[in-house]
Order: C-alpha cells, then sequence, then structure tokens
C-alpha cells in the first residue's frame, strides 16, 4: 500500500462532498464557516472547496459525476496535500462508474472521512493507498464551542507527525448529546460524561498484527459484489474495522449484517475485529450479545474481537489508518500503530 505524505501546516487541503452535500446548504454553511476557521487558524491549514463542494444537497445528489471529477482534480493537483470528507450521506456508491484508480494510485496524499465514505476508503483501498478513517469538515471540525481534544490530538498526532509507535487510548469521557446544528445554538457545548469502561475484549486473548480493511457495517451491504468490495484473499489476514451509524441498526440488522460477513468467508479469514463505540451507546450492551453470537454459530469464539473503541460515529472519534499495520494487544487492551501511516516530508 502506498503512503501518503504527512501534513505540516501551510499545506493546501481540498474539502469534497462525494454524499451529501449538506455542507452547502443555507441551514449549514455556517458549520462550514466553524470547520474552515478551525483548519486554518488550530491546524495551520489552507483550506480549498473544490468547485461542486458548496453547491448544495440538490446539485450534489442530481451530479456524481461532478462529485468524482471534484475527488480526481484534487488527487491531480499537485498542491493539494490533503482531501477531507465534507461529511458522510448514503449516496457514494453511485460515484463508482467515474473513478479513475490510476490516478489515486499515481497521486497519494491524506483521504480522510467516516460513515458513508467507507465506500471512498474502499475505493483507495483498490487503488492501493492507505487512508484515514475518521473525522469529517462539518462534523467534528465544525464542533460547537470547541473540538474534542481526544479528536485533535489525534489529528496531530496521526496526519501531522511520524506516529510508528503511537497508542490509540481509549478516550476517558464520552458524550450522547446532539446539539441541533442550527446557528442559535454555536455557544452550546456538548455535555461530557466519565467513560469508565475503557476498551472492552469481547473473546479472544494474545498479541495481534494486521492491516485495518473495513468501516461502517451499514455501507457494507451496497458495495458487496462491486468491483471496490475485497476479494476474498484480501480479507486474509487483515484486522477487520466495524461500526454502526447514527441510524443506530437494530441488534437483529447487525447480526444478519455478520452472518453475511460470516458465510462470505470474511470473519473466518481476519485475525481479530475492532468494534467501535455505538453512538450515543445505544444498543451497547445488545451488541456485544450479537457479536459473540454469530461468531459461536461461525465456530469463531477464538476471534478476538476488542469492543467500545472511539472511532466512527462515537463522541469523541478517533482516527484508524486503513491498509496499514496495526497492533493489539488483547491482554493488556492497547492499541498500537506498529508503523507511521505517512511518509516523512523530506
Amino acid at each position: 500500500m502506498k503512503k501518503p505524505q504527512m501534513l505540516q501546516k501551510g499545506n493546501k487541503i481540498a474539502v469534497v462532498s462525494l454524499s451529501s452535500g449538506m455542507m452547502g446548504d443555507a441551514l449549514f454553511i455556517h458549520k462550514y464557516e466553524i470547520a474552515k476557521s478551525r483548519l486554518e487558524n488550530v491546524f495551520g491549514l489552507k483550506v480549498v472547496p473544490i468547485p461542486h463542494a458548496l453547491k448544495g444537497s440538490e446539485f450534489i445528489y442530481e451530479n456524481p459525476g461532478a462529485r468524482a471529477k471534484d475527488l480526481m482534480d484534487a488527487f491531480q493537483d499537485d498542491s493539494i496535500k490533503g482531501i477531507f470528507c465534507a461529511i458522510g450521506g448514503e449516496d457514494s456508491i453511485r460515484i463508482l462508474p467515474y473513478i479513475d484508480y490510476d490516478v489515486i494510485r499515481d497521486n497519494p496524499k491524506v483521504f480522510i472521512g467516516y460513515s458513508d465514505s467507507t465506500i471512498s476508503h474502499l475505493i483507495m483501498n483498490k487503488a492501493g493507498l492507505i487512508s484515514f478513517y475518521g473525522v469529517t469538515v462539518v462534523v467534528e471540525f465544525g464542533e460547537y464551542v470547541k473540538m474534542f481534544d481526544y479528536t485533535r490530538e489525534q489529528v496531530e498526532k496521526i496526519l501531522f507527525a511520524d506516529c510508528k509507535g503511537y497508542e490509540i487510548k481509549p478516550s476517558k469521557y464520552w458524550s450522547k448529546d446532539f446539539v441541533s446544528w442550527d446557528p442559535e445554538n454555536v455557544d452550546i457545548g456538548k455535555e461530557l460524561l466519565i467513560d469508565e469502561k475503557g476498551y472492552e475484549v469481547l473473546q479472544g486473548s494474545g498479541v495481534v498484527r494486521g492491516s485495518l480493511l473495513g468501516g461502517c457495517v451499514d455501507v457494507f451491504s451496497m458495495c458487496v459484489g462491486t468491483e471496490i468490495w475485497p476479494s476474498p484473499k484480501e480479507w486474509k489476514d487483515k484486522i477487520l474495522l466495524l461500526e454502526t451509524s447514527e441510524e443506530k441498526m437494530p441488534p437483529k440488522d447487525l447480526k444478519y449484517a455478520l452472518r453475511g460477513l460470516a458465510a462470505q468467508g470474511v470473519l473466518g479469514k481476519v485475525r481479530a475485529i475492532v468494534v467501535g463505540k455505538p453512538q450515543e451507546e445505544v444498543y451497547y450492551e445488545e451488541y456485544k450479545e450479537v457479536y459473540k453470537k454469530v461468531l459461536k454459530e461461525y465456530c469463531l469464539e477464538e476471534l478476538p474481537i476488542i469492543y467500545n473503541v472511539n472511532i466512527g460515529h462515537a463522541y469523541p472519534t478517533g482516527i484508524l489508518p486503513l491498509g496499514s499495520d496495526i497492533e493489539i494487544d488483547f491482554d493488556s487492551k492497547k492499541i498500537l500503530l506498529v508503523e507511521s501511516p505517512c511518509e516523512q516530508i523530506s
């Protein structure tokens, strides 16, 4: 897998709307402005909204080709060093016919997003590029009052530094709040609660090493069987990343999704599973039972699972590099980056 160059202050980054176009809608444009200011003033980046990114929901929905062109143009623009997804959505799958994998492969750069951006991460995987699961412009960088310290630290440590050996620790706090996205609420922050659980090991033991592959479970059904869905041999010896969206799928739907992965042979090929904290901890205990039940059905009781990881739709969320090696010590409940997913600036 190719590594992008790490970011540094002064770099130009592109903001792309590859799924939902809500960032450009009148009601939500203030979230973009908050994020732009934070990216520039806190992280020292120069923010460039690629031509169609702010054209709003209707245009973005009606023009998947324009969305894909924005992505291709951002990769081909040598002045752009990173590509940040505006937000998730449900429509990234329609950009597939317009993707040029050679363009991505020949122009490696930081690509980050989550949720429906799972589609784009699988595109990066097919092109052979390490990408970063976690944080979007509207949600995390556009957070009211302040960005979560946990999230900010991971942005700084993983995207801007040599992070070989960096430990991805569980957050000491979490939030179940949702503050409605309204300009009148910009001074309202999320209430923080102490997270006493930390990482939980649902089954398995020992130390496992492998590269991450996966994303948001809700999205998988759209891409199974497409050109971006990894072949059976591509899943072998990977560490599978799974997290659920803000839709909070019922436990029975998670059960069906896991059975599907098992029936494809995916669960039998991977070395371990990393599971994200369910948003607002809805179905927290129920999901744990589903994982153990399905893996028992397929005689996979020894497959290690680490649960309650701050990734994806959790508040706060962190960053995990897809396509890069990590190490999980299931006995001490530690997650380490074995290698830096970014090349250092020469």
